[in-house]
């Protein structure tokens, strides 16, 4: 009987010193950090209105949709992606979410408050600047 328990304790005690292996050298298995770019964006040269957009973008929208709109992890969802294409989410999409929020629907972020001091002009350019942004990454 006593023989029995020994077997059974160190065959208890190599699987008990390899849960403990795996957990401590396992590699971590976690998404990007928060904050981080959702997706990779390649940014084309900005002129007229979207250059304007541009600047307009990073003082009003970037905070959420992170640096050229790449989205942020935790933060807000990537505005270069298939779901804002014009077939799906037009121009006047942008200048309503902006103007009154929106209800969450595509993504984990929570609802999108309206945006406080931008213009329906300055939404036209924010526009210009995220469709080029687009166009430049395959999404038309």
């Amino acid at each position: 009987m006593a023989r029995k328990f020994l077997v059974i304790s160190a065959v208890l005690s190599v699987v008990v010193l390899g849960v403990l292996a795996w957990a401590r050298f396992s590699p971590e298995e976690s998404g990007p950090e928060p904050g981080a770019a959702l997706v990779a964006v390649s940014v084309p040269e900005m002129t007229g209105a979207a250059l304007e957009g541009e600047v307009l973008f990073k003082t009003n929208c970037a905070a959420c949709h992170g640096e050229n709109a790449a989205g942020r992890n935790e933060f807000g969802p990537p505005l270069v992606h298939k779901i804002y294409e014009p077939g799906h989410h037009a121009d006047p999409a942008f200048l309503l979410a902006a103007m009154r929020g929106v209800r969450a629907h595509h993504w984990p972020f929570g609802d999108m408050p309206p945006v406080e001091g931008v213009s329906e002009q300055d939404v036209e350019k924010i526009v210009a600047y995220v469709r080029t942004l687009q166009r430049a990454n395959g999404i038309n």
